[in-house]
């Protein structure tokens, strides 16, 4: 049974990564296949069938998730819908974000899917609307534009259109100014979901009205209700580097202390007939009644976290012991972990996409291994729990060094302190603390919870100092296939019981995992990463030895933005903890938007840009310089040269920061790549008539995304490119490109890539700068639905 339900686990996650899905024919002869290898009697036949099954199941369910389709026709219509919201709202500065479960469409001809995802700002366009106070259970008429599902795709970069398709929703949008046609209908549908959610927000509007204006007042409700979306950015950063943030949620830990809590109560209860003569453990053992206890409180606790998947593993785990004390069968712990992976596989065949996955359960894998058929020589009660609790956490950290430089490309080595104060302090006192505030009536739950956040505080002061440390966090780039292979063997190595010759040998196995280097192009060549970051500019220059980044994207949020989205988590994967250099093109939050988050995080040695002197980017690099046409430099044989703008244009004032765009030309034996920002026809008659020689590349980033002010066919034809890069957002409101402009390229026969429709874009000086589309290379079945 374990190989099968590993198998299916195997099944389920090899179509996460098939490009396309099957039809109804061929998972007819899976499944034929698979019946067939489970007739065998071998555990290779078992293995070998559950893969089948678990490729069927997983093929199944995203045939059935993908079926409800926005049409392309009726994206970006006002439709009027009818529907409740069911889900916990979250509020931001710029308005409300909620599910929204569709019951009815006005215009009956317009399909729209029973599940989408809403935005209702307060702002809209240059006017203010009143947003609604949205809660869930509520019945609403709303007025909407939709779009289907899109994100950005980039290399280590977060798939949004694969989580919205795990949530079931077919389509995204926002809430259009409607006067009295949006409005509530009911205060509320009764239904088991809406109830569940409903209690959630109460329990959320608790605590933050205990909590008015307290800094770590998100982290108390991630712990009570699992929302984590109120924590602030710079607090996460804090956690992660620490290896803490496994705790800032409802966590497997958190759910199996709870239930145990409330089964010893209700045993201790049970065995003393509830203080009567009922003699209650003649009618039920109180084993029974623990076991039936603690999986009940573990549900309810498990609601509460919005079912993410490390309390989804705890919940069936402790399900599958209850039934075996039911059932009178002791349950060997091996077929509890599997029983757990199968359920979840089971009924979430995308959570193999998740970290959180790989790392719940194979921190509880590693803690079997390392732990079980172990006999420890005899000791005080007291010393045994301190001694099994620090070899526990010495197992997780040790056992899961390899996982993590997998998934995250870093490992925390404050990790093993800053746990050995969070675990027992978020567990046994902030946990129990903010749960029984956010339960308890005024004024006992503005104490306690007041209690439960003086801890955090607390805590977050020591996490502070142990995440300033030089070397809190251990970064390499992710390691290949081979590596990871390597460094898990040497780590199960290390892991083996006492006896196991030269166990502190596995350690040479991790050398290649945390030695690796960068990867980066010969002399004399370059490489360019254009980022899909929306309607934005974001590129990355590599040489041998250098790098440059180019423009750092949009500005999403006020915690958002194409820096902390997309560039980071690619350099960090990569292992890149230093660039060279950065040009910002000019202070429009399409290009400049990142560019802080970047600053912040990494070390850049200078930045040059068209920023005026007073712009918080020029304050905060290192070194600023001003970009002028004539600069040039040189890199490992490639050439950077500043073309646009001219000195002279700093003393107009009047000039739009698009004018003043920095042009960048980078070129190597004959290879050349024309960054053109966002500078429109005059600045390119300009080029053309001051440089014409200068201008030729064989690759061009359309100037201004593909604006009708710019790629005018007189500096085309001086350029002329044999490939042009569009990089925009999926719909964007100013219909970049546009038609004429594109016609423009056609005319001159020049290949065109969009961002929003191949994602990240890769070249190389090294092979006629071939492009190398991340959504046409990465192709997944989900991409276009």
């Amino acid at each position: 049974m374990r190989c099968a339900i590993l198998g299916f686990a195997t099944g389920a996650a090899c179509l996460q990564s098939s490009p396309g899905l099957p039809d109804a024919a061929a998972l007819a002869w899976l499944a034929c296949a698979a019946v067939l290898c489970g007739c065998l009697r071998y555990a290779a036949g078992a293995g070998a069938a559950g893969v089948l099954l678990g490729y069927c199941w997983a093929a199944l369910l995203a045939t059935l998730a993908l079926a409800p389709q926005l049409s392309a026709a009726d994206e970006g219509r006002d439709i009027v819908i009818t529907g409740t919201v069911d889900n916990l709202p979250y509020h931001f500065d710029q308005g409300t974000r909620f599910n929204f479960a569709v019951e009815r469409v006005q215009d009956a001809r317009i399909q729209v899917p029973p599940r989408i995802t809403l935005a209702w700002y307060t702002g809209f366009r240059d006017s203010v609307q009143q947003v609604g106070d949205v809660q869930p259970g509520e019945r609403w008429q709303l007025t909407v534009r939709l779009q289907r599902p899109h994100g950005n795709a980039n290399p280590e970069g977060f798939d949004y259109e694969a989580w919205l398709l795990e949530q079931g929703v077919r389509a995204t949008g926002y809430v259009r100014p409607a006067g009295a046609q949006n409005r509530r209908i009911d205060p509320f549908v009764t239904s088991v979901s809406n109830l569940v959610e409903r209690s959630r927000a109460t329990l959320r509007e608790r605590i933050l009205r205990a909590l008015p204006g307290k800094q770590y007042a998100g982290v108390i409700v991630a712990l009570v209700v699992g929302d984590q979306r109120a924590i602030d950015q710079s607090d996460w950063k804090v956690f992660n580097r620490t290896g803490v943030g496994h705790l800032i949620s409802i966590s497997g830990l958190h759910i199996t202390m709870v239930a145990g809590l409330f089964a010893l109560l209700v045993s201790s209860l049970w065995r003393r007939s509830f203080f009567t003569r009922a003699q209650l453990p003649l009618l039920l053992p109180a084993q029974k009644v623990a076991a039936l206890t603690g999986a009940a409180v573990a549900l309810l606790y498990v609601l509460l976290a919005g079912f993410g998947i490390p309390a989804q593993r705890t919940l069936y785990m402790l399900a599958v012991v209850a039934v075996a004390l039911w059932s009178g069968r002791l349950a060997n712990v091996s077929h509890v972990l599997c029983a757990a992976l199968g359920a979840v596989v089971l009924l979430d065949p995308w959570a193999v996409r998740a970290p959180g996955f790989w790392l719940s359960f194979g921190a509880v894998a590693v803690i079997l291994f390392a732990t079980t058929g172990r006999t420890e020589g005899p000791a005080t009660r007291f010393w045994s729990v301190i001694k099994l609790g620090a070899h526990t956490q010495y197992v997780v950290t040790l056992g899961l060094v390899p996982l993590t430089m997998l998934l995250f490309s870093q490992f925390s080595l404050a990790s093993p302190f800053a746990n050995a104060i969070a675990i027992p302090l978020i567990s046994l006192v902030v946990t129990p603390l903010a749960l029984a505030g956010a339960m308890l009536p005024a004024p006992l739950s503005t104490l306690l919870l007041t209690l439960a956040h003086a801890a955090v505080e607390a805590l977050a002061l020591a996490l502070e100092a142990m995440s300033a440390m030089p070397m809190a966090v251990w970064s390499a780039p992710a390691p290949s296939a081979w590596v990871f292979c390597f460094a898990m063997a040497g780590t199960l190595w290390m892991l083996a019981p006492r006896g196991w010759p030269l166990r502190w040998s596995g350690a040479i196995a991790w050398l290649p995992l945390l030695a690796g280097q960068p990867s980066h192009p010969d002399d004399g060549q370059f490489t360019v990463t254009a980022f899909d970051v929306g309607q934005g500019m974001a590129l990355l220059v590599e040489t041998r030895g250098h790098r440059l980044l180019y423009d750092a994207g949009p500005l999403y949020s006020a915690e958002s933005n194409g820096g902390n989205r997309v560039i980071l988590p690619y350099l960090k994967a990569r292992g890149i903890d230093v660039l060279d250099a950065m040009v910002v093109s000019h202070s429009d939050a399409d290009h400049a938007g990142g560019a802080l988050a970047v600053l912040g995080e990494i070390k850049v040695d200078w930045v040059s840009s068209s920023l005026w002197y007073d712009h918080p980017v020029v304050h905060a690099a290192r070194r600023h310089v001003r970009c002028v046409g004539g600069q040039a430099w040189v890199w490992e044989g490639v050439r950077f040269e500043m073309l646009q703008p001219s000195l002279a244009s700093y003393d107009e004032p009047a000039l739009k920061p698009n004018a003043r765009g920095c042009t960048l030309r980078i070129s190597a034996r004959g290879q050349a790549v024309l960054l053109a920002a966002d500078i429109e026809a005059a600045q390119e008659a300009q080029l053309v008539a001051r440089m014409p020689g200068l201008l030729r590349a064989q690759v061009l980033l359309a100037p201004h995304h593909g604006s009708g002010t710019s790629s005018t066919m007189a500096f085309l034809k001086a350029v002329d490119p044999q490939l042009a890069l569009f990089q925009v957002g999926y719909r964007n409101r100013y219909h970049h490109p546009k038609a004429e402009v594109i016609a423009r390229y056609r005319i001159r026969g020049i290949a065109r890539l969009r961002s929003d429709e191949s994602g990240a874009v890769q070249i190389s000086s090294s092979d006629g700068f071939v492009p190398h589309a991340y959504r046409r290379e990465h192709q997944r079945y989900w991409y276009g639905h």
